[in-house]
């Protein structure tokens, strides 16, 4: 029957009370976002903790993060399909669903962040194609109706008014547009030589490999919990080779994490400056963090013995705490180190940490170490559950189980 239903074009409903619920509860926390979001445009961006010197803060670092949730997502789909493996339980569609909602998550936060959505506007009507935030953009846009298309194509094939070979063309171009969306992201902040810790050819692949990392653990994450309530049935065996991805993952982000501290301590000057501010300094605690997360995630999908399911949901939190806490220190690290001595106009209103009238250089970057206002906080915390919550619509409304043409 319900074979039936998907071949005439309509979805039966899944789920039950459960679902319900946490449909309801994470709508009614995006609207308390939406509430904030007015708060915000009434009062403008000055409510936030940034300012002119460090004038990115969460928006950015959980922008970045979901495009690296969202990018992940789509290539755990689409490299199974291009190169011909079996053996990952039909997982694909659920995987291009999460991509989908975590780049709708990915464009809310860069709306927020520009202060006030006629800005989008702005930027099309005088952009400037030789800047990488315009390459982002238009990247972006274009990966996400990628998305809709393929996951639109994915349920055709399955019905059988798709062949498997062009499924697998499209599945090629969708590979190679993920990496580039972000790598461009990556870009932007790389090709800054203003600068010290964004400054590294390394950016890109460090953006791609996160990617992997993040994408990786949260599709696992979602196996399991649908697994779990029966939507999904899928081999613990396919959970395992998941896992071994993620692991693998785990130890080449590190790698390329270790090449680049490396590289810059070694040189002296402001590269050590940046190496002593990530392991010893004021973003210490978000280095070790990541690097500890990513060290147990490893073992844990390493392991045989360690192997549980319950341990890889463990593991795949983990992985996505990592690269959220790489994010923090990469957007805030970004602005800690000054290269260009008084390059504006410095009042207590444009650099925190400061009080009184005690503006001096040392005094502002003393306390320059970002930390999010509460509005900024539960902004973030809405569009997760925007998130979540379009994620669970399509559990309801679109047949994301797989069939034997899945497989």
């Amino acid at each position: 029957m319900a074979e039936n239903a998907s071949t005439a074009g309509t979805a039966p409903k899944q789920g039950g009370k459960g679902l319900n619920v946490g449909i309801v509860a994470a709508a009614v926390v995006t609207v308390a976002a939406i509430a904030l979001w007015v708060v915000q445009l009434s009062g403008g961006l000055v409510q936030t903790n940034m300012r002119n010197l460090d004038n990115w803060g969460l928006y950015i670092m959980g922008f970045m993060w979901f495009v690296g949730l969202s990018a992940g997502g789509l290539i755990v789909s689409s490299v199974p399909r291009v190169l011909g493996m079996e053996g990952f339980g039909g997982i694909s569609k659920i995987a291009i669903w999460t991509s989908i909602a975590a780049t709708c998550c990915a464009v809310g936060l860069i709306v927020v962040d520009l202060g006030n959505p006629l800005r989008i506007w702005e930027l099309f009507i005088s952009s400037n194609l030789m800047s990488p935030l315009m390459w982002d953009v238009l990247v972006i846009t274009t990966y996400l109706i990628l998305s809709v298309v393929y996951l639109a194509l994915t349920l055709r094939n399955e019905v059988g008014k798709l062949s498997d070979g062009t499924l697998r063309v499209f599945s090629v171009v969708c590979l190679v547009i993920a990496v580039m969306v972000h790598t461009v992201t990556a870009w932007i902040i790389g090709v800054q030589p203003s600068h010290e810790l964004w400054n590294t050819a390394l950016m890109g692949p460090w953006f791609v490999c996160s990617a992997l990392v993040s994408g990786t653990a949260l599709v696992l994450v979602v196996c399991v919990a649908l697994r779990k309530v029966g939507y999904l049935d899928m081999d613990k065996a396919n959970l395992d080779k998941m896992a071994k991805w993620l692991g693998a993952f785990c130890i080449v982000d590190l790698y390329f994490f270790g090449c680049d501290l490396l590289t810059s301590g070694w040189a002296g000057g402001e590269g050590a400056e940046v190496v002593a501010m990530l392991i010893s300094g004021v973003l210490a605690p978000f280095f070790w963090s990541q690097t500890i997360c990513c060290a147990i995630a490893a073992a844990v999908c390493f392991v045989p013995k360690l192997r549980s399911v319950p341990l890889m949901t463990v593991a795949g939190v983990l992985g996505m705490v990592a690269i959220f806490c790489k994010r923090f220190q990469l957007i805030a690290g970004g602005f800690q180190i000054p290269n260009v001595g008084m390059a504006g106009i410095v009042t207590e209103y444009t650099a925190t940490g400061v009080s009184g009238a005690d503006t001096t250089m040392s005094a502002i970057y003393s306390g320059l170490v970002y930390a999010p206002a509460v509005m900024e906080v539960g902004l973030f915390a809405g569009m997760i559950a925007m998130g979540v919550l379009i994620f669970l619509l399509g559990v309801k409304f679109i047949d994301l189980k797989p069939n034997e043409r899945s497989h």
